[in-house]
Formats: C-alpha cells, sequence, structure tokens
C-alpha cells in the first residue's frame, strides 16, 4: 500500500472535478464516495441531486469561517493511496475504513482528538482511493501536520498486515524521490519509457561515477547532452546546479530544470564533493599504486576492478560502519560504470543492477570518504578505458568483475539486513539477481573455452589437478569434481601452472579468503578468482568450430547449475 501526499492546492473545486472526472486517459470509472467526516456527505458520482459545487461548499466552509489575513494561501490537502497490482480488490466499505485510518494518523481528522477538518474519499479505480481535505479544523484552529507524510506510510504498513496485502519495506527517508503523477502522464504523452527526472538521475550518477572535480563533471554531463545551469554566490562560488533534458519543456515551451538534490540526497553537489574531498584525503597512499595507473585496456581496467571489489568485501563484511557505508555507496558507482561501459550481451542486465543498487548506495549512516579510493578509481578507469570491444575477450573480463560484483554486492545485502535497512536490503538483492543474468551472459562463451581445453588435457595431468584440487580444498573437492565447470577449473590451474605459480597454495588462498558454501557453481568462482590472483590472460580465442562447442557446451552447464540451483531453493 502506498500514500502518497500530492502538491498542497488553493482550489478545492478543481481537485473534486477532476477526480469525479474521466480523466486524463478515460481511466476514472464509477466515480463516488467512500468515507467522508460526517458518514454523510453529499455524493455527486451516486446521488443525482447532489452537485459538486454543493461538496466544495460544505468542505470549504471552515476556511471560509476564518478571518481573511488567516486562511492558508493553500487549503486543498490532498492524499492517494494505491494497492500493489497484485493485491486482492478490498471493498468500498474496507477502503473507507483505510480513509478514516489515513486522515486520522495523518492529523486531518482523528476522533480521538476532539474536532477536525473536513475531508471526504473518492474511489473511481479499483486499486486506489483519493482524499481530499481542506485545513481549517471545525473550531477554527490549523491542523497539525508536522510529519504527516511519516505517519501515513506508518498506517499503511499497518494496514497492510490487518487486510493481508502486499508487506512494502519500511523507508527511511534516503530514497529518491518517486516521479509525480503528471510527470508519468507527462512522459506517456511524448511516448518516453521513463520521466525526465529518472532519466536525469540515472545520466547524473553515470557523470558523478569516477569523477575527481568539478569541472570534469560538469563536462560529462555536457557531454551527455543535457543543459545545466550553476547557481552563483556574489562571489562567483558554485553553490549549486540544475539540469535538464534538452526536449522535456513546460507549457511556456521552457526547459524543465531539476536540482541535483530533488533528483537524489546524494547528487547534491555538497553531497558529490565528498567524493571528490575523500580522494584528497587520501593523497597520502602511494603514487604508483594500481588505482593511480593509466585506465589502460577495457580489460585491463575490468581486472583492477575485480581487484578493488575483491578488497571491497572484507571491508564491507568486516570494517566499521562507516567504512562500510562509504564502500557500499562506491559500488554504485562502479556498477554504474560498468554499465555504461560493456558490451550489448551483457548491457541490459547490468543496467538493471545499477539502477537497482542506487537504492542500496544510501543510508542513514554517514559514509567516510577517503577509504573508497580503490572502488572510486576503479570506476574511473572503467570510463577512462572506454566500451569493451570484442564479445570473447569481454566476456572472459566481464565476468570475472561480475562474479567479483556479485559477492560485493551480497556483503551489501547482509550489510543493510544487520542494520534493519529493510529498503536497502531488498534493492541489494534485485541487483544481485540481475548480476546473476548478467554473468551467465559473460562467461558462457569464455568458460565453455575453457572447458573444452579442460577436457583435451591429458589422463595424467587431470588427475595432477584433481589431486590439487583434494588438496587444497578437500572439504569442497567432490562437490567441484562433480560440477561441469571442473574441466574450466583444471584448465586454468593448469595456466597456473605453466605461469610459474604453486598451483596448491593458489587454490588453497583462492578458496580460504571468501565462503565458497552458498555459490551455485564453486569451480566457477574458483576459475575466476585464480586468473585474477594469478593475472592469467583471457581465454583463448576459439575457432569458428570451437566456438560452437563451447557455447553448446556453456549452455549445457548453465541448464546443471540452474537445477541444482532450483532443487536447492526447493529445499530451503
Amino acid at each position: 500500500m502506498i500514500p502518497r501526499i500530492q502538491k498542497r492546492g488553493q482550489r478545492t473545486i478543481g481537485l473534486l472535478y477532476y477526480l469525479h472526472g474521466p480523466g486524463k486517459h478515460e481511466e476514472h470509472i464509477d466515480p463516488h464516495l467512500i468515507a467522508s467526516w460526517d458518514h454523510n456527505a453529499p455524493d455527486p458520482g451516486r446521488d443525482r441531486s447532489a452537485t459538486l459545487k454543493q461538496l466544495q461548499q460544505l468542505l470549504d466552509q471552515p476556511v471560509e469561517n476564518i478571518d481573511q489575513a488567516q486562511r492558508p494561501k493553500k487549503h486543498v490537502w490532498h492524499l492517494s493511496v494505491r494497492n500493489s497490482a497484485e493485491d486482492r480488490v478490498l471493498a468500498d466499505e474496507e477502503w473507507g475504513e483505510v480513509a478514516r485510518r489515513m486522515v486520522a494518523a495523518a492529523g486531518i481528522d482523528d476522533p480521538d482528538q476532539g474536532a477536525g477538518c473536513r475531508w471526504v474519499a473518492v474511489r473511481h479505480a479499483d486499486d486506489h482511493i483519493h482524499i481530499v481535505a481542506t485545513l481549517a479544523r471545525e473550531d477554527g484552529y490549523k491542523p497539525d501536520l508536522n510529519h504527516d507524510a511519516a505517519r501515513v506510510q506508518a498506517q499503511a504498513r499497518a494496514l497492510e498486515v490487518e487486510l493481508g496485502l502486499r508487506r512494502l519495506n519500511k523507508g527511511d527517508g534516503t530514497a529518491a524521490r518517486r516521479p509525480t503523477s503528471a510527470e508519468r502522464h507527462k512522459a506517456e504523452r511524448q511516448g518516453r519509457e521513463r520521466t525526465a527526472r529518472e532519466e536525469l538521475r540515472e545520466a547524473v550518477r553515470r557523470a558523478v561515477a569516477g569523477a575527481t572535480s568539478e569541472e570534469e563533471f560538469f563536462d560529462r554531463l555536457a557531454s551527455a547532452g543535457l543543459l545545466i545551469r550553476k547557481r552563483l554566490a556574489r562571489s562567483g562560488d558554485l553553490l549549486g546546479y540544475k539540469v535538464a533534458l534538452p526536449d522535456d519543456r513546460n507549457k511556456d515551451d521552457e526547459p524543465v530544470f531539476y536540482p541535483g538534490a530533488r533528483l537524489a540526497p546524494d547528487l547534491s553537489l555538497p553531497r558529490i564533493r565528498e567524493r571528490w574531498s575523500g580522494d584528497a584525503h587520501d593523497q597520502d597512499a602511494p603514487q604508483d599504486a594500481p588505482a593511480r595507473t593509466a585506465p589502460g585496456t577495457p580489460a585491463t581496467a575490468r581486472r583492477r576492478t575485480a581487484t578493488a571489489a575483491w578488497d571491497a568485501v572484507l571491508v564491507v563484511e568486516h570494517g566499521d560502519d562507516a567504512l562500510a557505508a562509504a564502500h557500499i555507496a562506491a559500488t554504485g558507482e562502479v556498477l554504474d560504470a560498468l554499465a555504461k561501459t560493456s558490451a550489448a550481451h551483457t548491457r541490459g542486465e547490468l543496467h538493471k543492477a545499477a539502477i537497482a543498487f542506487e537504492r542500496a548506495s544510501r543510508s542513514h549512516i554517514r559514509a567516510e570518504r577517503g577509504h573508497d579510493r580503490a572502488l572510486r578509481q576503479a570506476a574511473r578507469g572503467l570510463v577512462h578505458s572506454g566500451p569493451a570491444l570484442g564479445r570473447r575477450e569481454d566476456g572472459a573480463t566481464t565476468a570475472m568483475v561480475i562474479d567479483m560484483m556479485f559477492f560485493l554486492v551480497t556483503a551489501a545485502v547482509h550489510w543493510h539486513a544487520k542494520k534493519g535497512h529493510a529498503q536497502q536490503a531488498a534493492a541489494a538483492r534485485q541487483t544481485a539477481e540481475h548480476l546473476r543474468a548478467a554473468y551467465q551472459a559473460a562467461a558462457a562463451q569464455p568458460l565453455g573455452v575453457l572447458y573444452q581445453r579442460g577436457r583435451r588435457l591429458g589422463r595424467s595431468l587431470l588427475q595432477r589437478q584433481t589431486a590439487v584440487l583434494r588438496e587444497a580444498v578437500p572439504e569442497l573437492a567432490e562437490q567441484v569434481l562433480a560440477e561441469p565447470g571442473w574441466y574450466a577449473l583444471a584448465a586454468t590451474l593448469t595456466d597456473a601452472e605453466n605461469a610459474g605459480h604453486d598451483p596448491t597454495s593458489l587454490l588453497t588462498d583462492a578458496a580460504r579468503h571468501r565462503e565458497l558454501t552458498t555459490a551455485e557453481s564453486v569451480s566457477d568462482v574458483l576459475v575466476w578468482r585464480l586468473r585474477r590472483t594469478a593475472d592469467l590472460p583471457a581465454a583463448t580465442n576459439p575457432t569458428a568450430t570451437e566456438a560452437h562447442t563451447a557455447q553448446h557446451a556453456a549452455h549445457h552447464t548453465w541448464q546443471q547449475t540452474q537445477g541444482r540451483s532450483a532443487a536447492r531453493r526447493g529445499r530451503s
């Protein structure tokens, strides 16, 4: 159940006409009252003798009784309450009780508090109602509407339980603003899939990902085609900014600008500057550290990102709250950069992952910037290395980084859940599902190539790698040997040995530092950990025949993995 307090208005009659009319898209069906302040208000929708003018006069009467100088300039309070699509259809009587509970919670009309405001609840659809109230109590005093939004949200959570509706997670005030109904209708008229606010939020997030200065940030916004307005102090110092889409205009054909803070709490200029101040704070770090090196190729940037993600998991799992919050926020930047620069076959799911994680990147725990520098530099490296070219090479390096990002996002799920951040934890879980899908698209071919190479290993060499596995991870050896991905791991162990590494110690180290029991394919996880740790090259590009065989083997591996995952979910 989603209650939303709309902007206050000046004309009661105008809102009543809209609610009882056909709607902008003929979506209003059978508008009628289902509750009112006195249980006896005239219903123009069902009573032919009643008029909207009569209803308006009754609602406005307490306002008209107040001296002109003391009347509120905007006296019309408007609340919409909408159920989820999967919820059952409530009867009028049930919606009426919802309305009475909502106005009491908001402070509009609480029977236990004596005199209240006048209000009516209008229903013109199965899934939602509108409540219209005028902001003057019967005794002439103004209602106490402090924190009315928080109070109606709390009431909605209680009603969900009582009415058996879908239970939404409790918010904490750190979510980005939702588009208004007017913005959604405007997007529909313009043929947009998303509102201007949503498009701008994504564009600004991508522009800030890995940026290190105001100049770079605004250059990226301009390159994305956004219109920019800067707010300057008399001294010339920059105080804030607004952005607009060139083709999003108001009735006067002027661009509609949105301040950064209205797009998301962490996109205001002061909050963005905190990221850059963190970079400056960490200037004592060695100048030749990996994060400071040139971005190089897309594959190189992805390898560095995988390393930064691997290290960040430990911080989120065991660091203090401020450090964990900083790394989780920076994870959002990495996902934005990864979505922007990945090849077509993974871009869609990575884009969805970045959008979903936007909600998980903020909480009331203030991030301690500076220590998240490696992740932010990784995001910068991804952006400056350019888009990934070549499906096979991108598949190998992108699969590697997605695998590491999946574990980082999973760590964020656990951290948020432990802190009671229900909405953030849910968003991170959704992100993990999109990353899982992106991983399957990225990993199919390179793992298939490694699978074929492992199948071609000589019997003695395969036996030696089996012995390495049993020595390094005895508790997981039999599970790995039963997985289709074992041959890809055997090929990777051989590559590591040929590169001069001790495969046993390398595998022991890869398995020791992070848990593996929850992995859908332990062999897949170990492949990418070993190839990253040992700096092994991506899978050799196959011939056309090998590529077809690899794709077939990878699809078979994926089907078996999905079967085991479904079986585990069925047992849980």
